[in-house]
C-alpha cells in the first residue's frame, strides 16, 4: 500500500492565537508544519521550540523561496492578510487565512482574486462553524421543514482582553472580531442573506469600540435571523464561549441551549440529547469548543487539498460573510438597512 501523502506547511504570525493552530496542526492527518515565521525572531524561537519545529523565520518570503511548501497558514492581524496571501499565492502555494480575512472588501476581493489567477486554493479559518454542537444543530435543522425564524446568540462578561489586550483599543470590536463567527453561523443554519439592521452600543467604559450588537438579518428565503454579542452581560452563569441557537421551522423546532443541551421537536414529539464538544488532549481552559473546531477546520483543509474539493469556508464564501460585517456597521452608523450585493444583483 502507498503510504499517504504527507502536506508540508509553514505558519506565518506566532501570536496569543497561534498557539491553538500549531497544536492542532499537530494532530491533523495528512499534514505537518515544518517551518513558522514571525517579524519578533525571540517569540518565533520560543514557539519553534515548543512545538519541536526546526526552521525559524523573520521574513515571509525567504521561507517560501527555502522550503518546499504545500500550504502556508496566515494567522496574522488583519491588516497584514493581503500582503501575505498575495506572496504565498505568487509561490504557488495554497492559504488558509485567519479571521477576519480583511480589512476591507477591497482587500478581501484582490485576495480571491489573487489566489484564482495563481490556481491555490484559499480558506478562510472561520472555525466556529465547525465546533460540534454546531455541527448538531445543523444536522438537526433537516428535520424541522423549511427554516422561518432563528436567533443565534453570544452573550457574556469574560475577559478576553488580558490575551488581547489590543482588542479594547479597536475602534470596531464585537461585530469585527465576534459578530463576524456568529453571521458566518447564521449563514451556515439559514443560507445566504438578503438585507440586514443592526443596532450597536459602547457599554463597557474601558472598551474603545462596540462591545454589544443586535443584528436582524432577513434570509434570501425570507426567513428572519437575529444575531446577538455581547461582551459586557452580567449574567448570573457565565457560559462562555458557548453560542446559544434557536430555530423554528414549519414542522418543529431546535434549540442548542446552555451546556451544550439540544433540544428537538417535530411534529410535536420532543427529544432532549447532550451534543458537548469532543475537545483534543491538549485543549484546556473554557475554549475547548473554540480548539475543537480549529483541528476539524484545518482537517477539512487537508483533506479538500487532497480530494481537490473546495473548501467549506473558501475565500469566495467568506466575502458573504465579510460584507456582512461591514453591512452591520454601514447599518449602525447610519440606522438604515443594508442591502446585500447578491439581493441587488451585483
Amino acid at each position: 500500500m502507498a503510504q499517504e501523502q504527507i502536506l508540508k506547511g509553514g505558519l506565518i504570525g506566532c501570536g496569543y492565537f497561534s498557539n491553538n493552530h500549531l497544536n492542532a496542526w499537530h494532530d491533523v492527518i495528512g499534514a505537518e508544519v515544518i517551518a513558522v515565521c514571525d517579524q519578533d525572531i525571540e517569540r518565533a524561537q520560543k514557539t519553534a521550540e515548543k512545538f519541536g519545529i526546526k526552521k525559524v523565520y523573520t521574513d515571509a518570503n525567504t521561507m517560501l523561496q527555502n522550503e518546499h511548501l504545500d500550504f502556508v497558514d496566515v494567522v496574522t492581524q488583519a491588516p497584514a492578510h493581503r500582503t501575505l496571501v498575495e506572496l504565498v499565492a505568487s509561490h504557488g502555494v495554497h492559504v488558509i487565512c485567519q479571521k477576519p480575512f480583511a480589512p476591507t472588501m477591497e482587500d478581501a476581493r484582490a485576495m480571491v482574486i489573487a489566489c484564482k489567477q495563481a490556481g491555490v486554493q484559499l480558506m478562510v479559518h472561520e472555525n466556529f462553524r465547525w465546533q460540534r454542537p454546531i455541527r448538531a444543530v445543523k444536522e438537526a435543522s433537516k428535520n424541522i421543514g423549511d427554516l422561518f425564524f432563528g436567533r443565534v446568540v453570544f452573550r457574556n462578561d469574560h475577559d478576553i482582553f488580558t490575551n488581547q489586550p489590543y482588542l479594547a483599543k479597536d475602534e470596531r470590536f464585537i461585530i469585527y472580531d465576534l459578530g463576524i463567527h456568529l453571521l458566518d453561523m447564521a449563514r451556515f443554519l439559514m443560507g445566504d442573506v438578503s438585507r440586514l439592521f443592526c443596532h450597536t452600543q459602547s457599554v463597557n467604559p474601558h472598551v474603545l469600540g462596540e462591545d454589544t450588537a443586535t443584528m436582524t438579518l432577513v434570509m434570501q428565503s425570507g426567513a428572519t435571523c437575529v444575531v446577538e454579542a455581547c461582551y459586557y452581560s452580567h449574567l448570573a452563569r457565565d457560559i462562555f464561549p458557548q453560542t446559544l441557537i434557536h430555530l423554528e421551522g414549519t414542522k418543529g423546532s431546535v434549540i442548542l441551549g446552555a451546556d451544550y443541551n439540544l433540544t428537538l421537536v417535530v411534529d410535536g414529539e420532543v427529544e432532549t440529547h447532550l451534543v458537548p464538544p469532543q475537545p483534543p488532549v491538549w485543549a484546556s481552559g473554557p475554549g475547548v469548543a473554540i480548539q475543537e473546531g480549529v483541528l476539524a477546520i484545518e482537517q477539512h483543509f487537508v483533506q479538500c487539498l487532497k480530494d481537490g474539493k473546495e473548501m467549506e469556508t473558501s475565500g469566495f464564501d467568506n466575502l458573504k460573510t465579510l460584507e456582512l460585517v461591514f453591512g452591520a456597521y454601514e447599518s449602525a452608523e447610519q440606522q438604515m438597512v443594508y442591502t446585500t450585493e447578491a439581493a441587488l444583483g451585483t
